[in-house]
């Protein structure tokens, strides 16, 4: 297993690292009250080549493997963690995009996604489907050449931001479950789509929210994958960019250490720096012990895919571990600080913020841990 990369990779990583710490980061706060990512900033980083890196060159993404992608998104994270959603949803839904659409029409929306001109979401959850993800109840009827779409995804990410979204409907019945299920891509403009935000205590910038369907039409020729394959396509989407989402949080938990590294030798109490206390340098020690561990089975997770080897019940492992301890290192960076870290000087209380909903949304700790469990049972089956 090597992590090492060519010239060329390690110049994107770079140059995405010097992005993240002078376009990024001073905005972070600014891009909350907001609540919206500029839409030339994604243009910015479509131009750049930070938009779906790994998605082949035909489709306007550079080819480079998902190890980099992976490090890419990382450095966006770093400098913000919201923006960086727009990498992961940019790579999990260009994948789908590349493999499975059929129509010039779904291949020119990837290009403009990956351009940065447009921006894209993943419409799969719905009020009675969470963790339950194949109980869709969102119906795509077929109607001579067309379906027409009806029914609410809820708790979507870029919701109100998105040109475009994949959504997940029903084509079968409800007793097929998953095999019920299909993938189709829709414009946000369309006839019959209505859209909310919600307000929630993180990621505002995100935009989560609701996206209602009143008899949308869709040609079939939207449809992404064969009829009935839908849900198939998402799973093995998700195994991806549950890795990506350790990297995000990892990112997230690297600038708070070295935040907090950096405060502890300026601040000094009874006539020493912080730094000489084992007291204080201890919990951040521990701190990066966890950070490098989790860093390194994400990054191990991704060679697994780039090797075309299995990698399910790893990508959980990062999928429940990443946010977590993300939280847990940025909440001990907080008390480093003492009441300063407290205050809204620092980005600690909106990176926890942020960080958190990733402990729900995508797929939560305890449904990551039935994956590992029903993983290993087969690894192991007598």
């Amino acid at each position: 297993m090597e992590f090492s990369l060519s010239a060329e990779q390690q110049a994107l990583v770079d140059t995405a690292a010097k992005f993240a710490k002078n376009r990024l980061a001073p905005s972070y706060r600014a891009r909350e009250k907001a609540e919206c990512i500029e839409r030339e900033l994604i243009a910015e980083m479509g131009e750049m080549g930070f938009l779906g890196p790994e998605i082949p060159e035909e489709f306007g993404g550079m080819g480079v493997d998902c190890v980099t992608s992976g490090l890419l998104l990382e450095q966006i994270a770093y400098g913000d963690f919201n923006v960086s959603y727009v990498n992961l949803l940019t790579s999990l839904c260009g994948h789908i995009l590349a493999t499975y659409g059929r129509s010039t029409e779904t291949r020119d929306w990837l290009t403009e996604v990956i351009a940065g001109r447009k921006a894209i979401a993943i419409a799969l959850t719905e009020p009675s489907a969470g963790s339950d993800a194949a109980n869709l109840k969102l119906k795509a009827s077929k109607d001579g050449d067309d379906y027409i779409l009806s029914g609410e995804k809820t708790s979507i990410s870029m919701a109100t931001q998105s040109d475009v979204a994949v959504v997940f409907a029903r084509t079968g019945t409800t007793e097929q479950r998953a095999h019920g299920i299909s993938a189709f891509l829709v414009p946000m403009d369309q006839p019959g789509i209505t859209r909310t935000q919600f307000d929630d205590i993180g990621t505002r910038p995100v935009g989560r929210g609701s996206i209602f369907f009143d008899g949308v039409r869709v040609p079939k020729s939207m449809m992404l994958g064969e009829e009935g394959q839908g849900f198939v396509q998402v799973m093995h989407g998700f195994d991806y960019s549950r890795a990506l989402i350790g990297l995000q949080c990892m990112g997230v938990a690297r600038a708070s250490l070295d935040e907090a590294w950096r405060y502890v030798q300026e601040r000094e109490a009874f006539g020493k720096p912080l730094s000489d206390f084992q007291g204080v340098t201890f919990p951040l020690a521990e701190a990066e012990t966890f950070y490098e561990g989790c860093r390194a089975l994400c990054l191990r997770t991704l060679w697994l895919k780039d090797q075309g080897l299995p990698h399910t019940a790893e990508a959980a492992m990062c999928k429940w571990w990443g946010p977590k301890l993300a939280c847990d290192i940025i909440h001990q960076c907080l008390l480093t600080h003492g009441h300063g870290g407290y205050g809204a000087d620092y980005d600690f209380g909106q990176r926890y913020r942020d960080v958190m909903g990733l402990q729900i949304g995508d797929g939560t700790a305890n449904i990551m841990k039935m994956i590992i469990g029903r993983q290993r049972v087969k690894d192991f089956k007598i």
